[in-house]
């Protein structure tokens, strides 16, 4: 399983870039307004910071809600960077979203479909092209519903059918939903820096480096 980073701040992206475990980055506008700059800049900087990665997502805007107003915003969003080949574009599940999705994805364009919720949902998105779908799984979570069998039902059925989109599991809040949607079949888990820094460690691995450490104080060199 792969990780994305999910935020628009260049810092935790250059952290987790710099670490070797990062395959893309998501935001959303929400993630971006926390930073306080145009979407389209951060956009254009996240690109730079990060040129190996697989996807850098951006997201249309809320206020497009019809196929062409999402597929004019994409076409604008593609030019950034001098048409950096790793943006996607990330759409919402509409029917509205799905159209721009297959547009898209007949041009070339890789596209993200996101706010998942359902196998169904999931399914739609794959059969319109969509080169990633996105269940959210702390949402579903806080409805009392498992997020995590969500991941494992839409990896089940895109085994079964032999469909080439990859599932993204997002609204990742802790370590455990990290590991539970790896084993549950995500290709990719999108995570906040603080999620990345919690997989890191363990109190064992702690006290074992202070032991090594104190213990090479005392060797004879």
């Amino acid at each position: 399983m792969k990780f994305f980073i999910d935020t628009a701040n260049l810092v935790d992206i250059k952290k987790a870039y710099k670490i070797g475990v990062l395959s893309g980055v998501t935001t959303n506008p929400s993630l971006v307004a926390k930073e306080g700059v145009k979407f389209e800049d951060r956009v254009e900087e996240i690109l730079k910071e990060v040129p190996e990665v697989e996807s850098v997502s951006a997201e249309v805007t809320p206020d497009a809600l019809t196929a062409e107003e999402m597929i004019a915003q994409a076409n604008e969003l593609i030019k950034i960077n001098n048409g950096d080949k790793n943006i996607t574009i990330k759409l919402p599940m509409t029917l509205e979203g799905l159209e721009a999705c297959r547009y898209l994805t007949k041009k070339g364009v890789k596209t993200n479909v996101t706010l998942i919720f359902t196998v169904n949902q999931a399914l739609l998105a794959a059969r319109a092209g969509a080169t990633y779908v996105s269940p959210f799984l702390g949402r579903l979570d806080d409805i009392s519903e498992d997020g995590v069998l969500l991941v494992a039902k839409i990896a089940e059925l895109f085994r079964i059918h032999n469909m080439s989109a990859q599932i993204i599991a997002a609204s990742v809040r802790h370590p455990d939903h990290v590991t539970r949607v790896a084993m549950a079949g995500a290709h990719i888990a999108t995570v906040p820096f603080a999620v990345i820094e919690q997989l890191a460690k363990h109190p064992l691995t702690e006290q074992g480096m202070d032991k090594f450490a104190a213990d090479w104080k005392k060797a004879v060199r």
